[in-house]
């Protein structure tokens, strides 16, 4: 039926036509729109929106002319956004039909293939954690944080409500964590790191039995692997908190197992495979000791068998009110990121565990390889931390904001830190361009 612009009169982007919508709402029981969202009106937008009405054909064009005004700048940031190659494959796979949907695949006679991949998903991260339990992805790393503290809060054995946190912990990750814990009555608080690591003496000073968590990421925010994480997790251990470790499947396959140091929970992103970087969207990776497994927020899926005795995979565990009593669950989350798992699952089944330690193992070179390089070059002086480093390390410079601003006229674009800092990271995916990166800095500072 083709509907009149007379019909299309409510708004342009809504299929309805204003009958069809009168028509909803005595079905309901409203006289109008208004009284049915009952949105109050100190927050309710009370406008035009003044977006008219566009071809299929116009909208492509404003797009692609839109899209065209983007700085084609080669990329060496990173601070939480990385990039890997991701094999063609990845794409083909994950973009088959019986993959696709809006809905969360979870009926376990219809998604039997989706739940296996999930299944081997967990599998990946309890072999690179060593920790016994691992859901199948939260948002991103902020809620899978978040949702550690509060798991930290449920299980801890005696009263606390401090959770500590490194002063490395970039702002949109402490943000969303302040708010996960507000309304369970913790707080959040800072622990000075010295020379880009924090250190046992720190974490003494700073733990009491009312602690109920500390967190330390390795890789830290500046590129830095933690060296003392063995004897923090004893400290944690002694004052009965939970120690929890911020990571990537990446990183994870070359650094010591978290579990044989003492890391409790792991959280993170693992969208650094199967994903390129979005500047947003993630993969909330989180794993735990067997003792939590009734306490992992989000699903968990389970290998079991059917009547007839065949392997068969299904959601087991899920701690969100929309399957059990409001007042027995543990956590809001209620969705995941299962097809973003899928694709990083295909990704690190692409590169098996070889081609993902060979991975690991290049990001950790090439940062060394290329803070060198720079250290070189007059007015450079790299890396910051005399420390190792993974995909990205910190530089001196004079004038961090005129070298960035020179330099992303040369085409590159890297972070300013402060006035006289700057951060880099090198991956396999800009490795070809260093030689010109060098030759760009070597230009700007002379």
């Amino acid at each position: 039926m083709t509907r009149t612009d007379d019909e299309r009169k409510g708004t342009p982007f809504a299929p309805h036509t204003d009958d069809e919508v009168e028509a909803m709402l005595e079905a309901v029981g409203v006289d109008d729109a208004d009284e049915l969202f009952d949105i109050d009106a100190s927050i309710r937008f009370d406008g035009e929106f003044d977006i008219d009405a566009a071809t299929e054909q116009t909208v492509t064009r404003e797009l692609t002319e839109t899209l065209a005004r983007n700085d084609d700048a080669v990329e060496f940031l990173g601070r939480g956004h990385y990039s890997h190659h991701i094999p063609s494959l990845v794409d083909h796979i994950s973009l088959r039909s019986e993959f696709i949907t809006s809905y969360t695949q979870y009926q376990p006679e219809v998604t039997q293939g989706f739940l296996q991949v999930l299944f081997e998903y967990q599998s990946m991260l309890v072999e690179l954690t060593g920790l016994e339990i691992a859901n199948c992805s939260m948002y991103d790393a902020s809620t899978a944080l978040g949702e550690a503290a509060t798991l930290a809060d449920r299980v801890r054995s005696t009263s606390g409500s401090r959770v500590l946190v490194p002063d490395y912990l970039r702002s949109e990750r402490r943000d969303v964590l302040e708010n996960y814990v507000e309304g369970a009555g913790l707080t959040v608080e800072e622990v000075r790191t010295e020379e880009g690591v924090t250190t046992p003496d720190a974490i003494e000073r700073a733990i009491d039995d009312d602690v109920v968590m500390a967190y330390l990421e390795s890789p830290t925010t500046e590129g830095v692997i933690e060296e003392h994480l063995e004897e923090i997790g004893g400290l944690v251990d002694d004052h009965d908190a939970m120690f929890c470790l911020g990571s990537d499947p990446v990183a994870l396959s070359l650094l010591r197992s978290p579990a044989s140091v003492g890391v409790d929970v792991v959280i993170g992103d693992a969208s650094v495979l199967g994903m390129p970087a979005s500047y947003g969207m993630g993969l909330g990776l989180f794993a735990c000791r067997k003792e939590y497994l009734r306490q992992v927020p989000g699903r968990l899926v389970g290998a079991s068998e059917d009547a007839d005795g065949n392997r068969a995979f299904t959601l087991t565990l899920q701690t969100r009110e929309q399957h059990i009593r409001r007042e027995r669950a543990t956590s809001n989350i209620c969705t995941n990121q299962a097809w973003v798992a899928l694709r990083t699952s295909i990704h690190a089944a692409s590169l098996g565990p070889s081609g993902l330690v060979s991975l690991a193992e290049q990001c950790h070179n090439l940062a060394e390889r290329t803070a060198t390089r720079l250290d070189e070059i007059d007015g450079v002086s790299a890396p910051v931390r005399d420390r190792h480093h993974f995909r990205e390390f910190r530089a001196h410079v004079d004038d961090a904001d005129a070298v960035v601003e020179a330099l992303s006229a040369d085409g590159f674009a890297v972070h300013a830190i402060d006035e006289g800092t700057i951060q880099l990271c090198v991956s396999d995916v800009n490795e070809h361009r260093i030689d010109e990166l060098t030759a760009a800095f070597e230009e700007v500072l002379s």
